[in-house]
Order: C-alpha cells, then sequence, then structure tokens
C-alpha cells in the first residue's frame, strides 16, 4: 500500500506534467513555486519522482509524507 506525498519545487510546473511525475496534482503558489501531492504506490515510485524532479533542475523545496485516514 502506498502512501500520500506533497512535494514542494521551486518554479512552475506545468499541470501537463502530471503524468510524467506519477499522475500527482500540481498546484501552483503565490509565490511562483509549485506543489505536487497525490498518492504513489511505494517508495520506488517516490525516488521516481524525485529523479525527475532533479533532471528538470527544479530545486527541492520540501517533501512530506501525508497522514492517510483510516480506513
Amino acid at each position: 500500500m502506498g502512501h500520500i506525498y506533497e512535494i514542494q519545487v521551486e518554479g512552475h510546473l506545468g499541470d501537463s506534467w502530471s503524468p510524467w511525475v506519477g499522475g500527482m496534482a500540481i498546484c501552483h503558489l503565490e509565490c511562483g513555486d509549485s506543489v505536487l501531492q497525490g498518492p504513489l504506490p511505494d517508495e520506488s515510485s517516490l525516488h521516481g519522482v524525485l529523479i525527475k524532479i532533479r533532471d528538470l533542475g527544479l530545486p527541492l523545496i520540501s517533501i512530506r509524507r501525508l497522514e492517510q485516514p483510516e480506513p
């Protein structure tokens, strides 16, 4: 079972990149940064997204694993 992650990067990442980053939703902050949020099936998927962010040259600001509600 995966976890829900929230990843903040410096700079604007367009919505069209969502499929490329594991289908995570992309929100844009007023400060010009982007937040990617959504479930990832496992830790290797998380590392894959982080590698793609690195390859795009977007500085990583923060990453959080969010609490999931009890079923």
